[in-house]
């Protein structure tokens, strides 16, 4: 996940121009900057990979960083657009209408979205296809239809926001319940509404039949639908714009062969036959649901009919093997107008600048460091938390220290501090740093490794001295992210530069098996118990604390880049006025980097670099 040394550096003139034209263009809303950096870690991710053509679903800010990716590497992309995202999520129609206009292709999910697309990109109608969204009916075994015994069961499945229209099928309800039709109503799903909706439920007398179940698993809602004789959906429009277009839901409960309720709204007449298998109501008209509700729940052989013309609508039209091939036609044109090798020559010298500074990063040159260069896999590794930090005002020195010495460290930062001010220390030693993604990546990978979330969680739990919440499940994201490049690189040891970082450290421990050290600071958010606890699964490191080496022993000492006493905070800042490290010297360095040497057990300890 390495994002390559521009990530931290200051935008380059070209790079900070575009950003910056997309600051005054689309407002800071649109958070040019943070897309620029998430489009130079998939620029260096896909070249790796041989990655020439990326496609992105939704029409919203991941796009936006496909404009930057594409303006960074050369790599073209195409888009499918969904609706609720360029109608509402992006903000803005100009920067759809560039994204449209740097795309290759633009696949709209029903006749509604292409129309509306087209209208608001007139210059890219020939490039917007309709590509409608499909259903993988393996998942959906064979319908059971349900019989006419006991109390017929509506259910609804989304989250509790004013557009999906929850509050009118209770208004429905309330009117069937005047007309004495038997029901039972579940729906499913969690929301800010949650409170509004159960007072309404409350206050028309309908928590009898009216249950609202939170939020359930796949697993669960497909049995809620198979169990289901009625499913309803009351999409509508709220008052910011924001609607429903193509509801997967519906697909899912047509697939069930379930009867549908729902709306005359956007793509949804595009997915259910108003009376073949489903009814529809104008949004936001509670009489006509009840209406159509009331027929459904009183006709089991309605029901039935309609169900079965659901299912077969999803098999004949909405099969994901046949609403893929499309879009597979659609980038097959687009990689067959492309000449061969046309990506690896569209790229800008930005991208070939920015790997060509990595590598140099990772073979430091002779002259640099004055040790012989060595090719050798790296194999202790550097956590940072946080990238620059005025807390750790040496690191920079720390990092040139051990290069000099040979020591085959690798620098990963977990998070880039962009309003930091840049020195020339900070400057010169950025191209040696690796860097995490942003967070919406970070919060991807933790979402899509649950069983490992679980189990960090799980021992966690079983410490009586624990981590503070928010710490944790922050480092618990870097820590996921970071477990396939300590593979990948060959790390042996890991040293966390502060309590913070440990926390991450201590993580990876348990999942690799790694050595860890660490570097405590004078004021730490951690506390002193879990600190203690720790580093009682350190092999070593340094402490602020002079009671804390005592306590510790071993390869425990006192560390010499933090500034506590009155002299050391002096000095500790006419070094950083003066870039000259007068707190440490070449003896503490030294004594340093035997000890990451040890550590990793990496046998290049005896050739390293006494440096004077």
């Amino acid at each position: 996940m390495n994002t390559s040394p521009g990530y931290a550096r200051p935008f380059t003139t070209r790079r900070r121009d575009v950003v910056e034209q997309h600051d005054s263009e689309y407002g800071s809303g649109a958070k040019a900057e943070q897309r620029a950096r998430n489009a130079l870690y998939f620029a260096e991710f896909f070249a790796r990979s041989g990655v020439d053509h990326v496609h992105v679903h939704f029409a919203n800010r991941a796009a936006h960083t496909a404009v930057f990716l594409k303006e960074i590497s050369g790599i073209p992309f195409s888009v499918t657009a969904h609706g609720q995202d360029f109608m509402k999520d992006l903000g803005s129609d100009d920067l759809l209408r560039e994204i449209c206009a740097a795309a290759e292709f633009i696949a709209a999910e029903t006749d509604y979205s292409r129309d509306l697309l087209r209208q608001r990109c007139p210059n890219s109608v020939s490039k917007i296809h309709k590509v409608f969204n499909g259903i993988d009916l393996e998942r959906f075994p064979a319908p059971r239809f349900c019989n006419d015994n006991g109390i017929p069961r509506i259910v609804s499945v989304g989250r509790l926001v004013s557009f999906k229209g929850f509050a009118d099928l209770i208004d429905a309800c309330a009117e069937l319940a005047r007309r004495r039709i038997d029901f039972v109503y579940d729906i499913i799903g969690d929301g800010p509404l949650r409170e509004t909706l159960q007072a309404k439920i409350e206050q028309l007398d309908l928590s009898s039949r009216v249950n609202l179940l939170g939020s359930l698993s796949q697993g669960a809602v497909l049995e809620k639908l198979q169990a289901a004789d009625i499913f309803a959906l009351a999409s509508t429009t709220d008052t910011q714009g924001a609607t429903d277009v193509f509801p997967t839901v519906i697909l899912e409960a047509m697939a069930s062969a379930r009867p549908v309720v729902s709306t005359r709204l956007a793509g949804i007449p595009e997915l259910v036959v108003d009376g073949q298998t489903g009814m529809l109501a104008a949004p936001g008209d509670s009489t006509a649901l009840a209406h159509a509700l009331e027929q459904l729940l009183r006709d089991p052989g309605l029901r039935l009919r309609f169900g079965r013309a659901g299912r077969a609508r999803i098999e004949q039209h909405f099969r994901i093997e046949q609403t893929v091939a499309p879009l597979v036609q659609l980038l097959e044109r687009s990689c067959s107008r492309r000449p061969a090798g046309d990506v690896s020559v569209s790229r800008s010298p930005l991208l070939a600048a920015t790997e060509s500074s990595r590598r140099r990063a990772s073979h430091p040159p002779s002259r640099s460091f004055g040790v012989a260069s060595s090719k050798a896999a790296t194999e202790v590794a550097y956590l940072i938390d946080r990238w620059p930090d005025h807390e750790l005002p040496l690191l920079e020195r720390e990092i040139e220290e051990m290069k000099r010495r040979n020591v085959p460290i690798l620098p990963f930062v977990c998070e880039l501090n962009s309003s930091a001010r840049l020195t020339a220390a900070v400057e010169r030693v950025a191209p040696s740093l690796e860097f995490l993604p942003d967070a919406m990546v970070l919060e991807a990978e933790w979402r899509t490794n649950p069983a490992l979330a679980q189990q960090l969680e799980e021992d966690r739990a079983q410490h009586t001295s624990r981590a503070p919440g928010a710490i944790f499940l922050r480092q618990g994201r870097f820590a996921l992210a970071l477990r396939k490049l300590i593979q990948e690189k060959n790390v042996s040891h890991l040293h966390a530069t502060s309590s913070r970082a440990l926390v991450c450290a201590m993580m990876l421990k348990k999942l690799l098996g790694v050595t860890v050290s660490a570097t405590i600071e004078p004021r730490s958010e951690l506390s002193r118990e879990w600190i203690q606890n720790a580093l009682s699964e350190c092999v070593g490191g340094r402490l602020s604390s002079r009671k804390m080496v005592e306590q510790r022993g071993g390869a425990f000492f006192l560390d010499k880049t933090t500034f506590r006493s009155a002299p050391r905070k002096t000095l500790g800042q006419i070094t950083q006025k003066t870039h000259i490290d007068l707190t440490t010297g070449s003896r503490f360095w030294q004594q340093w980097a035997e000890l990451l040497l040890g550590w990793s057990g990496s046998d290049r300890k005896s050739k390293i670099t006494n440096q004077k």
